[in-house]
Order: structure tokens, then C-alpha cells, then sequence
């Protein structure tokens, strides 16, 4: 946009901003030439495509407006030259226009159907309570504990006695984590002093997994606990009690995702009495793909 279009652009602005109790009129025109003009109802159509954030923050800036304004105007020449063209009379072009006017006819429907289906707050509340409840289980945490180990591959030589031998250190106060790190042949805990962090019951082998969910508080030591993997020494760090996400936690997005839900039922519902009474031609639709091939 030339400077001094741009400038008296941000002056009409101003003058009109000036005017706080009165809307925009319908046929305020923001920047126009040569037979085309750009008007509020414009900008206003043009800004329901941003997200609404986006749109609360750029439209009350005065060089922002300007900017949109510009966008539309060079659009609107353009296509009022591609128009003179004789542009509009190509069959594809003329298909494309009149798809992108029922686009925005049928998004202009639908939003109306959507309002029409949507319910009210304590409606809405009701609903996402019962999909909460009847899905209880997804918002649970299974109980927990928190373990280390040390592992001794039953794959060297005696194994189980070099298990033994370390039992033996750590009931006479050894340190867990300095033992792990030295010995144990679990490459993935042993750098951490054995730690596995924290797992629910069912996660490890059976034998590991009963054995550490015998311990019944955190510092206890199981005895030699042998798998697949080679003999294990447990210790307990901590346990966690199952939870369930109380529903204040989980409201704002089981309202969100109820909703989605209830307006896509609405959707299909709407979809499917229209395609009732439609006809498909598959020698055309068959014919079609055939050319394109």
C-alpha cells in the first residue's frame, strides 16, 4: 500500500474509533479505488476466518485493520480484473466460485445447527458427570510402588552365591545404591543406583513382581528372588495409594469433548436425512475416476 494511502487510511480509522457508542455503519468503506471498495462488513467477514484470540488482539489495532483492509482490496481488483477477463466464464473457475459460495453457505448452516444442538450450561455440566461415571475407570491410577535392584546374570559363575554375599552386606547396612552401581548387571538401572522408579502391580516378571509387592514398607529387602534374567535383590522405596481424578480435575475437558460429541451426532443426524434422498450415478462416478487415471 502507497505511504500516503496507508496515512490517510489510519486517519479515517482514527476519526472513526472516535465514535465509541455507535457501531460501524454497513456501508463504511475503509479503502476503495478504481470501481473497488473495501468495507466493514468486508473486514468483519474476512476476520471470521482467525481464531478468535487472534482476531480480539488484531482488530482493535488501528495498522492491523489498515493492513486487512489492503489484503481485501488488492483481492477484490484482482478478481475484478480476472472478472473483465472473461475469467468467471471458465467452466472449472465458475464450478470453484460456486463451491467456495455454498462452503460458506453450508458453514453458515451448519453454525446454526450447532447453536441449536448445543445445550445449556447446567445441561452440558449433567452430561459430561454421567460420561465421567460411566468411564470412571480411565480416570483411575492404579496403585504404585517405587523400587530398586540389583541383578546377578545367572549366566557367570555362582551367581547365586555372588547374590548371597551382597544380601549379606545390605542386611549389615551396605549402601543399596553404591552396591548397584557396582554390581548389578541391569545396564539400564544400575547407574542409578538400581532404581526402577515407580511401576503397578502386574508390570515386572511374576516372580519379581510378587516378591516387591510383598515389601511392606519402604527400606525392606526381599530375599534372592530368581527370574528369567538371573537373581534379584529388592529393595522398597515407596508406595503410592491408587487415586481416582476427582471430576473438577477432568470437567473443563469432559465438557469439551462432550460437547464435540453431542454436535457430531447432530451432524451425522443432519447428513444422513439429506443423503436419504440422494441418487448416486456409479457409471459417472466410475467414469470420472477412469479419467483421471
Amino acid at each position: 500500500m502507497p505511504k500516503f494511502a496507508f496515512s490517510l487510511l489510519k486517519y479515517l480509522l482514527a476519526i472513526a474509533c472516535l465514535a465509541h457508542t455507535a457501531a460501524f455503519a454497513a456501508d463504511n468503506v475503509l479503502v476503495s479505488g478504481d470501481g473497488v471498495s473495501v468495507d466493514n462488513t468486508d473486514l468483519s467477514a474476512e476476520a471470521q476466518r482467525m481464531p478468535l484470540e487472534a482476531r480480539k488482539r488484531i482488530l482493535i489495532k488501528p495498522e492491523s485493520v489498515a493492513q486487512l483492509a489492503s489484503n481485501l482490496y488488492i483481492r477484490r481488483a484482482l478478481a475484478a480484473e480476472a472478472e473483465r477477463a472473461g475469467f468467471a466464464n471458465d467452466s472449472v473457475i465458475a464450478a470453484t466460485v460456486k463451491l467456495a459460495r455454498e462452503r460458506v453457505l453450508s458453514d453458515a448452516w451448519m453454525a446454526q445447527i450447532d447453536a441449536k444442538n448445543t445445550p445449556s450450561d447446567d445441561a452440558l455440566n449433567a452430561y459430561a458427570l454421567t460420561r465421567y461415571r460411566s468411564s470412571i475407570q480411565q480416570y483411575e491410577t492404579p496403585a504404585e510402588i517405587s523400587a530398586r535392584h540389583i541383578l546377578i546374570k545367572s549366566s557367570i559363575a555362582d551367581a547365586r552365591t555372588k547374590a548371597e554375599k551382597l544380601l549379606t552386606e545390605l542386611k549389615t547396612g551396605a549402601d543399596f545404591d553404591a552396591l548397584a552401581k557396582a554390581n548389578s548387571e541391569d545396564t539400564g538401572s544400575a547407574p542409578k543406583g538400581g532404581d526402577l522408579g515407580f511401576f503397578p502391580r502386574g508390570r515386572m516378571v511374576a516372580p519379581f513382581d510378587e516378591a516387591a509387592w510383598q515389601l511392606a514398607k519402604p527400606g525392606d529387602l526381599s530375599g534372592i528372588v530368581e527370574t528369567q534374567f538371573g537373581f534379584h535383590i529388592i529393595r522398597l522405596d515407596a508406595k503410592r495409594e491408587a487415586t481416582v481424578k476427582p471430576f473438577e480435575e477432568v470437567r473443563d475437558q469432559l465438557r469439551k469433548d462432550t460437547l464435540s460429541s453431542l454436535l457430531n451426532d447432530a451432524r451425522g443426524r443432519e447428513s444422513q436425512r439429506i443423503l436419504s434422498g440422494a441418487k448416486f450415478e456409479q457409471p459417472a462416478i466410475e467414469a470420472f475416476a477412469a479419467s483421471q487415471r
